[in-house]
């Protein structure tokens, strides 16, 4: 453990997590103006750079979103580190006043987007929505998640439990309390969830 993890060392490792988070979304952007996410071909059918977009500057944000993502869960990990050192020394009483406030982190970063709800399903129910996107998924979050089956994984286990989901809809996050069961339809949840760069536009 870190001897001298102090608040205003956590929150200063939260700033730089606000400013990677602010890149990512700065260069998400370049893919936007392109509309192109993180994988569509950068070439057209005869091997030539395609015409429609600008390929130098869509290869240079491909490749710092994934250089700065890498560098968020890094980030996190050092961050979630800190925060229970921070604790255990409040607890035990090491060098620090009894009322040092706690901190919390607030994942900004999707994981998944959402590009089917059916109606009359678990996932309707709790109002989410097509293009919803997953910051999220009970216990997985961005620094954290490796693929779709990590969600997966929850709902399986989750049958008949509430699993706490938070998702950003447009400017606005919110969160849901959705229940993965049998019902009508296919599936525990009546939605499709689909990794957020393949369709990022």
């Amino acid at each position: 453990m870190e001897p001298n993890v102090t608040r205003d060392s956590i929150l200063a490792l939260i700033e730089q997590k606000d400013k990677l988070e602010s890149e990512i979304n700065q260069m998400k952007s370049i893919l936007d103006s392109n509309k192109v996410g993180m994988t569509e071909p950068l070439v057209d059918a005869n091997g030539y750079p395609r015409q429609d977009l600008d390929v130098y500057q869509v290869r240079h944000a491909r490749h710092q979103i994934i250089c700065l993502t890498n560098d968020h869960k890094n980030l996190m990990k050092i961050i979630e580190k800190g925060l229970h050192t921070l604790h255990g020394q409040q607890r035990e009483g090491i060098g620090l006043p009894a009322d040092v406030p706690s901190v919390s982190i607030q994942h900004t970063v999707p994981i998944a987007r959402i590009n089917f709800v059916a109606a009359n399903s678990p996932a309707e129910e709790v109002g989410i929505c097509e293009e919803d996107l997953i910051i999220e998924f009970g216990s997985v979050n961005a620094s954290n998640f490796k693929n779709l089956q990590d969600i997966g994984n929850i709902v399986q286990h989750s049958q008949g439990r509430t699993v706490i989901v938070r998702i950003k809809r447009n400017d606005a996050i919110m969160k849901v309390n959705l229940t993965p069961h049998a019902w009508a339809g296919r599936g525990l949840l009546g939605c499709n969830i689909i990794p957020v760069e393949i369709i990022e536009r």
